[in-house]
């Protein structure tokens, strides 16, 4: 994890900004992202019925989702 510098700066209009250099903001970036993919994973593992289908089958939906998206 980064260690964050931000820079606290007001405009003329007296609205508060926070500056951040590319890598603390992509660094926060990907710590959300990890996040949100952790608060996915745990509620998919809260709903999971114990059901389970086999690969190809998993490929197959996948395929007419996308196929069905594309003629959109």
């Amino acid at each position: 994890m980064v260690k964050l510098r931000p820079q606290y700066i007001k405009d003329t209009a007296g609205s508060s900004w926070v500056v951040l250099s590319k890598r603390e903001f992509d660094s926060l970036i990907d710590d959300f992202e990890e996040l949100e993919d952790i608060l996915r994973y745990d509620k998919a593992k809260k709903n999971d019925t114990g059901e389970r289908i086999p690969m190809n089958e998993a490929f197959g939906r996948i395929d007419k989702k996308l196929n069905r998206l594309r003629r959109i």
